[in-house]
């Protein structure tokens, strides 16, 4: 079967029972997620992983433990560009933390607001399916 795939590097970041979210902002609706995006082409993923962190909240941060890879299929017709062909993701995800900066949303982009939203206030928003997987895999959810 012919497919597309894309490599993400994703943070989770906690702080006082909250965790450091990115809006993404969908074609129908907006969604919370992890801050993290693309693995550009000859980048490591945890440089996109600390890249990426910045780029969407304005946070410097540092990594720490890598917490595991997820995987998942988007059907054709379900994609936002290349409709027709399925699209493999792969989420490389790490524990991390806050060094410096100010809380801001990204600068043209697709993600359109950060915040730190409190951990039992999650079921509220809308979040991408890695966002439960990888609190299991940080231990916070059982």
């Amino acid at each position: 079967m012919d497919f597309d795939s894309r490599v993400g590097a994703y943070g989770v970041v906690i702080r006082e029972r909250s965790l450091l979210m990115s809006l993404w902002q969908g074609p129908t609706e907006n969604i919370w997620t992890l801050p993290g995006g693309q693995v550009e082409l000859g980048e490591q993923p945890d440089e996109a992983c600390v890249r990426e962190i910045l780029e969407e909240t304005g946070y410097h941060a540092e990594l720490g433990e890598l917490l595991g890879v997820t995987s998942r299929t988007i059907e054709g017709g379900r994609r936002l560009s290349r409709p027709g062909r399925p699209l493999l993701t792969v989420q490389v995800l790490y524990r991390a933390g806050v060094v410096s900066g100010q809380l801001r949303p990204e600068v043209d982009g697709s993600s359109i607001d950060a915040a730190w939203i409190p951990l039992e206030d999650l079921h509220r928003h809308r979040t991408s399916p890695t966002v439960h997987r990888a609190l299991e895999l940080a231990g916070v959810l059982r």
